[in-house]
């Protein structure tokens, strides 16, 4: 297929990307804050009622869900887009590495499940951990998706 059917995938591509960057940044900025309020307890100033640690940590899953579903988009638009362009996947380091973006962040998913679980008090330090490193996969896939992006422009 041609480049210009595809050039509208490429947008909510990038997009969707820039939307899973503000989530990831948003939800950092947020965990810190639980984190800080839950270890502080009431030694801090308190919080307006409508932002205590309840509703902290139910914007957080909020976020994070949508982070999931942004994730999951951006890994339905590279298949798609590149099969259809290229005819088969693996063209690039890209691959592997949003495959590792994806599997970090069901990874994350999935630990902050575990974390209210009284018989698993490794899974915040492990949620912890994954998202550092989710960190560092979404800076490579960035990278890397430029560097994609490169052989579509003109």
């Amino acid at each position: 297929m041609n480049l210009p059917s595809f050039l509208w995938l490429w947008k909510i591509a990038a997009w969707s990307m820039g939307l899973t960057l503000v989530l990831y940044f948003s939800l950092l900025v947020l965990g810190g804050l639980i984190r800080y309020r839950r270890l502080q307890g009431e030694t801090v100033p308190p919080l307006p009622s409508q932002l205590k640690l309840p509703t902290l940590r139910r914007i957080h899953v909020g976020l994070g869900t949508l982070l999931v579903l942004a994730v999951l988009l951006l890994l339905t638009i590279g298949i798609v887009g590149t099969l259809g362009h290229f005819g088969n996947l693996g063209h690039s380091v890209h691959l592997p590495v949003g495959l590792t973006v994806v599997s970090l962040t069901l990874a994350s998913a999935w630990s902050a499940k575990q974390i209210n679980h009284p018989q698993k008090p490794w899974a915040r330090s492990l949620h912890l951990t994954i998202n550092g490193l989710l960190f560092l996969a979404l800076a490579l896939v960035s990278w890397s998706g430029w560097v994609v992006v490169q052989k579509y422009l003109p």
